[in-house]
């Protein structure tokens, strides 16, 4: 650009974009060197005349900005290179012969001295040093070496300059020398670099007698090339000089014909450089410092509405609006300054041409930005409606509950795009029905910018008259807009009361949208604006569309997970025990919690048994949802059949396991893959009477006693594998309960945590327990409001069983011989105990019973026969021998002799069966209390 002045100095009349003339080669130079030399054109230089070349020539010359400069550059770097590596090789060479000549030296002094007469006699003699001292130190200083050090065979020095290390071990490789060789070595000593040789001395035997070293430092032998030195770097530095000054020669001959560039390159710059000036789609302004205008290229002509004569007038002339004129005369800087010109908005960039010695002057450059900046607003609503539509996507829709969701879209509107924002929504979405054709709607979800707007407020009813935006906009599945709500009268005429409180309050304009998914309408949300004077318009009214589109997705698929989520609840609910059965043995008290995140599999039972006793059923499913609570279902009824045949615990456990290895298969079988169902359970009998709880468990945690004195531990039971695994017996452990102490039951949900470790769990839940009051009831809640308050993501079931012992005086036991006669005996011991309980009207029953039964075991089983009579909530009959034969009851033929005993007992009592023992069976029978 600064070339550009020069040519366009004179400032000529016509428009800049318009036809010029040829130029030769010369005075398209001519230009070009005016500028170079920081001057305005002369006079002389406009009519064509060659100036006259300055001696600035020459700079320009050795510069490197022109060829020639470049061409000057590199050969003196040249003769440098050259001029150093002589150097550098001669410091080299005279250092390498340094060493050489110091080895040699080193090595003729040593084998001199070794070699010279009396030497030998010198080492056999009493006092070696005193002899071979004088005369080291006299060939030393001969020499002119640094050192002679002559030696016993083992490195003793015998002589040396400095007396006071003579008779020390010297320091250097000396095997060499022992074997008859020469040694010579590059040392740095105390007094520098130095070459030391080491000869043998020899006997006319030819055997060492002795060594001798001479040293030489290598700058004592350099000194003469150090000094030879500087004069030749002088004659490098001359050579350097003459070879600088013969290249600047060269050069500027070079640069005085070529000009710096070839006459056709100078041209064609020229000509390329006025074709991008006046094509360029950016105005360009050069004014000199006095605030003359100097060029204007064709954009900033149009941009200005320059007239064609504006070159050569002052800014301030040219009709400019005043602000604009005075920043271009003023010659500032100026980055992105916006001033208007007539209907246009122009960015200004001014910098001056003088910085760096350049003519005094600016230029400027001007932008047209009056359609960038209606595209740039554009542009950025745009990107703020695209924003909110991210938004939407990953903000609305965080949970599975239909009231957030709702919730979560009125935040994201207000105050972004809404002032006010609301969510209504029918009845039957809310419990995750299906939406059908209702007359009213139920505010869900209200946000705004502030709280006492006269809007129906969250819960409350809303009518729908066909009239109103919400309602035209359900039926006909569009958005509604109302611009001016002052002026709509369908709206008013949904709550006439209310309506007019809304518009004295400010808000003035509203969009209905009806939110659907698919083809069923969940309800409609409403956006009301005030504070913002501006109704909403079209553009809006399809932003708003797109909101409501995004969330009603996701409304629809909280309703469904909220209808799913209901039915597996339903069905959950309806496989566990609505209630507990009455019993006297357990004292129970039961807490479930069902995980927040989907339904499982955990489950719990009471199950009364034969003789008064109680078991007590946990058990957890794997996984969550409907399959969970099915199988847990399953389970559950297979228990409840199992405890009816008064298994022990560790056959039923083992029996569970069949039967959960056989759904694992037949799943596999009918989907193709090999699903593991998994479960988990804890099986416990507590017996009153002799308060023995016997209890096996498969894969569960243990069980916890708080004994009466308040201490807790964890039964020790032996834990089996979980159920379906199969290859491994389960075991028992028997616990014996002091009346009044407390079973804990529970499934791992309570005690396990993603975030924990069971140890842990089980820590704290212990010391819940040993917090806890006497009740279950109150245990129950004090193990529950110890846990973290986090989310559950699994079941919890929690029993809590107080036990109870039969007092003595309620059980009464005979032994019976097996004999036939003893029967009788029996009948009346039996009648006068339930006279003595107040029970003589089952007198006839149980006697005819318990006569039966012991009938039938001394005639059927084996000694010893026991009988046991116990008095809780009914009359329990029970008679013991040592068979594992069990009778079965048939209905006897009219000539049949027997057979009708056990059809009698069925028919007298409320309950019979069977139960084994490990040393034998129990046939026993209850009858209800009168």
């Amino acid at each position: 650009m600064v070339r550009l002045l020069g040519r366009f100095g004179g400032g000529s009349a016509r428009r800049p974009g318009g036809p010029r003339p040829p130029q030769t080669p010369d005075r398209a130079h001519d230009r070009h060197e005016g500028p170079l030399r920081g001057t305005s054109p002369t006079r002389a230089e406009r009519d064509g005349a060659r100036p006259r070349r300055r001696p600035g020539a020459l700079r320009a010359a050795v510069g490197g900005r022109s060829v020639a400069g470049q061409v000057f550059v590199l050969q003196v770097v040249i003769v440098l290179l050259l001029v150093v590596a002589a150097v550098v090789a001669l410091v080299l060479q005279v250092r390498h012969d340094s060493t050489i000549e110091a080895r040699n030296r080193s090595v003729a002094v040593a084998q001199a001295f070794a070699n010279a007469p009396g030497t030998v006699e010198a080492l056999n003699s009493p006092d070696p040093s005193a002899v071979l001292q004088p005369r080291a130190e006299a060939a030393r200083r001969a020499t002119d070496v640094d050192f002679i050090v002559v030696m016993d065979t083992n490195g003793i020095r015998y002589t040396h300059p400095k007396p006071d290390r003579i008779g020390k071990k010297f320091v250097g490789n000396i095997a060499p020398a022992l074997a008859g060789r020469v040694v010579t070595e590059d040392i740095t000593g105390t007094i520098g670099p130095l070459v030391q040789a080491v000869v043998p001395i020899k006997d006319d035997d030819g055997k060492v007698v002795g060594l001798v070293s001479a040293g030489i430092t290598t700058a004592k032998v350099g000194g003469t090339a150090n000094q030879q030195l500087p004069l030749l770097l002088m004659a490098a530095a001359v050579g350097l000089a003459l070879a600088t000054a013969g290249t600047a020669l060269v050069s500027r001959r070079l640069l005085r014909q070529t000009h710096g560039l070839g006459p056709h390159e100078m041209t064609r710059m020229y000509e390329h450089h006025d074709a991008v000036l006046h094509a360029v789609r950016e105005g360009v302004l050069i004014v000199d410092g006095e605030g003359g205008l100097l060029l204007a290229n064709d954009e900033a002509h149009r941009l200005l509405h320059l007239p064609a004569d504006a070159e050569g007038r002052h800014v301030l002339d040219l009709a400019l609006p005043a602000d604009t004129a005075g920043l271009l005369a003023s010659g500032r800087v100026a980055t992105d300054e916006v001033h208007r010109v007539k209907d246009r908005l122009l960015a200004v960039n001014q910098r001056p041409t003088d910085i760096q010695g350049g003519p005094p002057g600016s230029v400027a450059t001007l932008r047209d930005s009056t359609e960038l900046r209606a595209l740039s607003g554009r542009a950025e609503v745009a990107r703020e409606r695209l924003d909110m539509l991210y938004d939407a996507t990953v903000g609305i829709g965080t949970s599975l509950d239909v009231t957030r969701t709702a919730e979560e879209l009125a935040e994201l509107a207000v105050p972004r795009f809404a002032d006010f924002a609301t969510v209504d929504l029918f009845d039957a979405v809310l419990s995750g029905g299906q939406p059908e054709a209702a007359t009213t709607l139920r505010r869900v979800a209200l946000s705004g910018i502030r709280e006492d707007a006269p809007l129906y407020k969250v819960g409350e009813r809303i009518p729908l008259v066909d009239s109103a935006p919400q309602a035209r906009g359900i039926s006909s599945g569009r958005a509604v807009l109302e611009a001016r709500l002052a002026e709509a009268t369908g709206w008013h005429a949904q709550d006439e009361q209310r309506s007019a409180h809304v518009i004295e309050y400010g808000i003035h304009s509203l969009i209905a949208v009806p939110l659907r998914a698919g083809h069923l309408v969940l309800g409609t949300v409403s956006l009301w604006r005030s504070d913002k004077p501006q109704p909403f318009d079209t553009e809006e009214v399809a932003l708003a569309e797109e909101l409501a589109t995004r969330a009603a997705v996701s409304i629809d698929n909280a309703r469904r997970y909220t209808r799913e989520h209901t039915m597996a609840v339903t069905l959950q609910r309806s496989l566990l025990p609505r209630r507990l059965p009455e019993q006297d043995a357990l004292d129970i008290a039961y807490k479930y919690l069902p995980a927040q995140a989907g339904v499982g599999g955990d489950w719990f039972d009471v199950l009364p048994l034969s003789g008064a006793r109680v078991a007590l059923v946990v058990g957890d499913v794997v996984g969550h949802g409907l399959h969970a609570a099915a199988t847990m279902g399953r389970l559950r009824t297979a228990v409840h059949n199992f405890s009816a045949l008064d298994l022990p615990p560790d056959e039923l456990l083992a029996l569970l396991d069949e039967l959960v290895a056989r759904i694992d298969q037949d799943e596999a079988e009918e989907s193709g893959n090999s699903p593991v169902t998994g479960a988990t359970c804890l099986y416990a009998v507590y017996d009153p009477v002799s308060r023995l709880c016997t209890v096996a468990r498969a894969g569960h945690p243990p069980p916890a006693v708080i004994h009466p004195d308040g201490s807790v531990e964890y039964a020790d039971v032996p834990v089996g594998p979980p159920l379906g695994l199969g290859g491994l017996p389960f075991e028992t452990a028997d616990l014996e309960l002091a009346e009044g102490s407390r079973l804990v039951l529970y499934t791992d949900g309570l005690v396990e945590d993603r975030e924990r470790d069971i140890d842990v769990g089980l820590e704290l839940l212990r010391t819940a327990l040993e917090q806890a009051g006497p009740s279950p009831e109150d245990t129950c809640r004090a193990v529950l409001d110890a846990r973290p308050p986090s989310r559950a993501t699994d079941d919890i079931a929690l029993i809590v069983a107080r036990t109870q012992a039969l007092a003595a005086d309620r059980i009464a036991e005979w032994q019976v011989p097996a004999d036939p006669a003893a029967v009788s005996n029996v009948r009346a011991s039996v009648s006068r105990q339930l006279a003595r309980w107040g029970l003589d009207d089952l007198a006839f029953t149980t006697e005819l019973i318990l006569s039966e039964l012991v009938t039938n075991a001394i005639r059927y089983g084996g000694d010893p026969i026991h009988v046991r009579i116990l008095f809780d909530r009914t009359l329990i009959c029970e008679v013991f021998d040592s068979s594992s034969t069990s009778p079965h009851l048939r209905y006897a033929a009219m000539t049949d002799e027997g057979g009708r005993g056990l059809f009698l007992v069925a028919q007298l009592s409320d309950r019979w069966g069977t139960r084994y023992t490990p040393a034998g069976k129990v046939i026993w029978a209850e009858q209800p209390l009168p």
